[in-house]
Parts: structure tokens; sequence; C-alpha cells
């Protein structure tokens, strides 16, 4: 059993971003220009602040690929971050002799952010130590990982997609992708969308909603869609708590800054309704193994802690970010006195965004899942293991494979 591991490292303003991704199989080809495509995409979006403009986010390769094909030890991927040549004198990590920081200590903690409660768990005195590894800038790291993750999920014939659902009260219709019109022309337009919608009326009221929440000094949340298309049946286990698939993807995604909820299928409307109402009815499909397909796709393709075989659906909702320009109440740590929370440059939307790092994150832990199932050292194992079990289903390989 292989399982996959991913650690990020990197501060903010720091020098720049590290992901270290354990237990991938040798032979994998990595894109290098389809990773720095996903880092792109990351920095889209209507609501997005000044940093984007400041950086060009673009992955180096530094261990475990070797002439374009993974070779079975610790992949690591570092992110440059260019606005560090104004931070130096903070975020060094030695001074120079003579040389001071130039920014004074951050003692007025803000409402919503890990400032106060990771001082105190850390006990810093200047809370930029909470900050500069707090922040969403961190994702760049988990962006860069997810998408070597993608690239082997995509050897296996699954494909990741993702829109945006709702800005503020801005929200887009509800039906589903398929009765848009031809599903590649429908993402094709959502990835053009500066709100990752494919519908004009929902992109115009998310952009007039962010620009009217910029003008007021605040912010906006919302919730993403991610759908995970051709993954196989039987990833993930009923058997255990912690094998369970979907306690997996919710974990990954809960664990995105900003993020607050997480749903999968229908989610909390299958709360509300009877269980006639709720379950997808099995129903006769010689093409779907077992003979066996699905009526409806409520459960979003995991039941039982098992993936099966329904493309997953996955709901993500973020939270408005907690810097905002006109700051909420808090407190000088110093003075015990009442005083306006730290500002720092930040955007005021980041669900579009949001949405391109919780596929990073849905890939990695489908990427995980895969290699517990079908392991092997090298890629070539994994396909074999795989297109087995695809035979012992009474079903064809992806023809991608």
């Amino acid at each position: 059993m292989t399982r996959l591991d991913l650690k990020t490292a990197g501060e903010s303003h720091g020098r720049g971003l590290v992901a270290l991704l354990t237990g991938l199989p040798a032979g994998l080809p990595v894109d290098l220009p389809s990773l720095n495509a996903d880092l792109r995409r990351r920095q889209l979006g209507h609501g997005r602040g000044d940093r984007m403009k400041i950086e060009s986010d673009e992955g180096e390769i530094l261990a475990g690929v070797r002439h374009g094909h993974t070779t079975g030890a610790p992949v690591a991927l570092l992110v440059w971050n260019r606005d560090f040549a104004v931070w130096q004198a903070d975020m060094a990590a030695h001074l120079a002799p003579g040389q001071e920081p130039t920014r004074p200590p951050l003692r007025r903690p803000r409402p919503g952010h890990a400032d106060l409660a990771g001082g105190m768990k850390f006990g810093h005195y200047d809370l930029r130590d909470v900050l500069e590894r707090a922040s969403a800038r961190e994702t760049a790291a988990r962006v860069a990982a997810g998408a070597v993750c993608r690239q082997l999920l995509a050897r296996f014939g699954v494909v990741l997609r993702s829109r945006v659902l709702f800005i503020g009260s801005a929200s887009a219709p509800a039906a589903d992708l398929e009765s848009r019109g031809p599903l590649d022309d429908v993402w094709q337009t959502i990835e053009s969308s500066p709100v990752r919608t494919d519908d004009p009326e929902a992109e115009a009221a998310m952009v007039s909603a962010i620009d009217a929440a910029r003008a007021e000094g605040d912010t906006l949340g919302g919730v993403g869609e991610v759908i995970a298309f051709g993954v196989p049946p039987g990833l993930g286990s009923y058997t255990s708590w912690d094998a369970r698939l979907d306690g997996a993807l919710a974990a990954a995604l809960m664990s995105i800054p900003s993020v607050k909820a997480v749903e999968i299928g229908d989610g909390l409307a299958s709360a509300r309704l009877p269980g006639s109402q709720v379950h997808d009815e099995i129903v006769p499909d010689s093409m779907r193994p077992y003979g066996a397909g699905r009526a409806s796709n409520r459960a979003g393709g995991v039941e039982g802690g098992v993936s099966n075989g329904e493309p997953i659906v996955l709901r993500v909702a973020f939270k408005p970010i907690p810097t905002l320009v006109r700051p909420l109440g808090s407190m000088n740590l110093d003075s015990h006195q009442s005083q306006p929370a730290h500002h720092e440059r930040s955007d005021v939307c980041i669900v579009p965004a949001g949405c391109v790092v919780a596929e990073a994150m849905t890939a990695l832990a489908l990427a995980d899942a895969l290699l517990v199932k079908f392991g092997g050292d090298h890629l070539d194992d994994t396909v074999a293991a795989f297109e087995h079990y695809l035979h012992r289903l009474g079903v064809r390989p992806h023809g991608s494979v």
C-alpha cells in the first residue's frame, strides 16, 4: 500500500514556498507547463488584490523528477515570492549586522484570522509569525503539488473541474451542467470567466457584488463546487472510520484557509427530505460495473465512505476573508486598549481562486485513495493493478490509461 503525503513550508512574504510530495510511483510523466498553468489559474479571479499584480507564479522542480518522469523519491517543488524583495529585512532568516526590521511587531489581531489563537498557542509576541504562515499564499504550494496529483489521476481517466455557485447573495443557476450545452464548451466558458461561472447574468451579479464590497472596504465569501469525473468505484473503505473517502475529502477541503463547510452531493439539503427523495435508485446499465447504474447522483459519488463510480460532487463554503480595509474591532495586546484590527494588503473575494485550490486538495485526496487501492512502486504496476480490477468488474479500462 502506497500513501501520498504532502508537506509545505514557507511564509507569505518569505523567499518562497516549498511543497514536498512523497509516495508517488516512479515513471509518472510530469508536465511542468501544465503545473504552471494551474498556478496561473490560482492567481486569477475578480476580487483579487494587488499582490497578484506582483507575483507571477511558476513552479520549479527541485527533486524527485529526472528527465521528465518521477523517480519514486520525494518530489520537491518551489514557488518563489517576488514580493520578498521588499520584505527582506522583515522576513530574513537571519538579520545582517546592523540590519533592523522595517515594520513594527503586529499586536492588533484580526477577528476571524489565526493571529490571536496562533499567538497564544506558540507564544509569539510578534503576531506576524502567525500571519505569514497562516496566509492563504501557502496554497500556491498546494496547487503545485495538486497539479502533479492531477496528472497522475489523468492516467486513470479522472478529470477535475470546478465552478462558483455563490458569491455573497449572487448565485449561478442550479441546473445540471449537462443541461447547459456541450460540457467542453461549458468548462471553457467557466475557465474564461472572472468569477468561474458560465452564466452571463450570474457573472454580472457576482462582479457587481464584489465591486460593491470593495467600495465599502468589506469582503465577500461564497460557495464553490468541485466535480471529479471518471473516478472508479471502490476508492476508500467502509471498514474503518479513517479509511472513508468522504472523510478524507472533507478533511482535505476543510484544511483550506477560509473554508468553513464542506458538503458531498446534496449534503445539507438531504437532511430536510425523506429517504425516498434522497437515495439514488439502482438501475440496470450494461455499460457500468456489475451492470448496475444510478438513476441520479444525489450522494455525490460516495456511499458508505466508498466511491460508487458516479462523478464525485463536492461543495465548499468560503467565509469572507478576515482582513478588511475598514477593520473590525480588536485590541492592542500591549496596552489592552480597544483598537481597530491590523490591516494587511489583501483580496476582496477569493472564491474563484479558492475553487482552484479546492481542485488541488481534491486531487491530493483522490490520488492518495487511488494509490492505496492499486499501489505500485512504478506507474506500470499501478496501471496493471487498475486494469485487472476493471476486468474483474467487467468493464474496459479507460482509453487514457
